[in-house]
């Protein structure tokens, strides 16, 4: 049996299996031939220990945000980030805060419409933009407060999250 000359563990074929290095081809046993024994692990030699893969909990927090219900419902599909509380709270907060930016932008452009209708006159139309202003002051607070790992709980949004989570 061979062994890896990286980490030390047992090799069969033609690459480690812990580690991934390849491996020098042993040479054909014949008839007339004896297998030669591969090289001998260290004696206290650590097992390999993979680098831990992916990333903090508070970027992971925070790019949960980034692109709205899409990257929220990425965050909740991924691995390693589906089973961490933290992340699910964000995620679902990030969710939450784009359908309710959807309802209200549906909502007011409905009643700016019948009132335009009604009375003739635009006498509110900066109040859209003003409210799609806030709702991204809001999205960009929360985001940075999660890319420095701080939970900010949103009022109605919030609890319903942290419920989700």
């Amino acid at each position: 049996m061979a062994f890896c000359a990286t980490c030390g563990s047992q090799v069969e074929g033609r690459f480690c299996a812990k580690c991934g290095t390849p491996v020098a081809a042993a040479p054909a046993v014949g008839v007339g031939s004896t297998p030669q024994p591969g090289p001998v692990p260290p004696v206290g030699a650590a097992p390999y220990a993979p680098a831990a893969a992916g990333m903090s909990d508070a970027a992971a927090s925070g790019l949960a945000y980034l692109v709205g219900f899409i990257t929220g419902i990425l965050f909740l599909v991924l691995e390693p980030y589906n089973r961490n509380r933290t992340v699910r709270f964000h995620a679902f907060q990030s969710i939450f805060l784009n359908i309710a930016w959807f309802a209200v932008w549906i909502a007011l452009s409905i009643v700016m419409s019948i009132l335009g209708a009604v009375l003739g006159v635009f006498s509110f139309f900066f109040l859209t933009p003003l409210i799609g202003l806030a709702f991204f002051v809001v999205w960009l607070w929360v985001m940075i407060s999660a890319f420095q790992g701080k939970a900010v709980v949103l009022p109605i949004i919030g609890p319903l999250a942290q419920k989700q989570a």
